[in-house]
């Protein structure tokens, strides 16, 4: 396992980080996500510290609080000393029936830090992120209430998760010009089936330094190789909650060039996938979640996945974005002068 900074921070975190979304379900979506109850989610934070993750991410609004719970509840139980995990979770979704039981409003967000402070058991939150973008809150004041965490010391860092990189680029000016707790890292979407982050967020996050983590980095799924172009299988969380959307006969012509690379590796296809996103420079760290330890132990082992510059360029040609304005005409406009970067 091998530990990357977070963003600009001083903050290292482990190249993959445990995804607790499959804790605690019971009904409804997150149930078909996950129903993994106290013994089965300490197994799975066990097998993840024992290959050297120390990364751990949740949010309050997975099973309504009960991931967070089991969490905390995890690392008491396993005796773990707190220096040695960095914990991130998340705030935004509604957390009651009122309608300020939600967003990223400065009472919403110190009302659930508190809350989600007491359901993990910590004196602190490592990465505190904001789970999506809330158009009906002035992004200074989301950003002044993580400050005030921050000063507070309840939170280490602040993060952002699927946030558009104009949205990202005006929050990192706000916390520049206010000097307010900086942004370090973008949660985001981004697989072999689904590079739109490579348009505009990616360029975005490298001219920030701004970290990414990587959720559902196998497409829910779907690049785990499970299922054939007639979307038959007998298994997979596909099969009850089809998300996150994806161009499925783009996926599967990814899925054939992916087995033959596993079949010459003598790996899987999931690990195919997850490595091609740790061979990505913007990539810090990749979350990922399981129902079982054996199912963990095969997304770990993709650490040791190494892709030559042949499988790369593979992956590439089947995977590549579609041409798009303005980023064709900044690629044709910027050849007069970048060429001179490389001699």
């Amino acid at each position: 396992m091998r530990y990357r900074r977070l963003g600009h921070s001083g903050l290292f975190v482990s190249e993959m980080c445990l995804g607790t979304m499959t804790f605690g379900g019971s009904e409804g979506m997150w149930g078909q996500i996950g129903q993994l109850q106290q013994e089965q989610a300490d197994g799975l934070v066990r097998t993840a510290l024992d290959a050297g993750i120390n990364f751990i991410d949740t949010a309050n609004i997975y099973a309504n609080g009960r991931s967070e719970m089991i969490l905390g509840q995890s690392l008491k139980n396993l005796g773990i000393a707190r220096e040695d995990v960095v914990i991130a979770t998340k705030v935004l979704g509604p957390m009651g029936e009122g309608p300020n039981a939600r967003g990223a409003s400065r009472g919403h967000i110190l009302d659930q830090a508190t809350a989600s402070l007491r359901r993990l058991q910590l004196d602190h939150i490592d990465l505190y992120q904001i789970h999506g973008f809330d158009p009906a809150t002035p992004i200074s004041e989301t950003l002044g209430a993580l400050d005030t965490l921050v000063r507070q010391g309840l939170v280490r860092y602040v993060g952002l998760s699927n946030w558009a990189a104009w949205q990202v680029v005006k929050a990192v000016g706000v916390t520049e010009a206010r000097q307010l707790a900086p942004i370090v890292s973008l949660q985001a979407y981004y697989t072999l089936a689904g590079r739109d982050l490579e348009r505009e967020v990616v360029p975005m996050l490298q001219s920030e330094d701004v970290g990414l983590m990587v959720w559902s980095p196998l497409a829910g799924g779907f690049l785990s190789g499970k299922y054939d172009r007639g979307g038959n299988t007998s298994e997979g969380r596909r099969v009850n909650f089809d998300f996150p959307p994806i161009d499925k006969d783009r996926a599967h012509d990814a899925i054939e060039v992916m087995r033959r690379i596993a079949d010459g590796k003598g790996c899987s296809v999931a690990q195919v996938a997850l490595a091609w996103l740790l061979h990505q420079s913007a990539v810090t760290s990749v979350i990922v979640g399981a129902k079982r330890g054996d199912q963990l132990e095969d997304n770990i082992a993709a650490t040791e996945a190494s892709l030559t510059p042949d499988d790369l360029d593979a992956l590439d040609a089947v995977t590549r974005l579609p041409a798009e304005y303005p980023g064709w005409m900044l690629e044709r406009q910027g050849e007069y002068r970048a060429h001179l970067l490389k001699s």
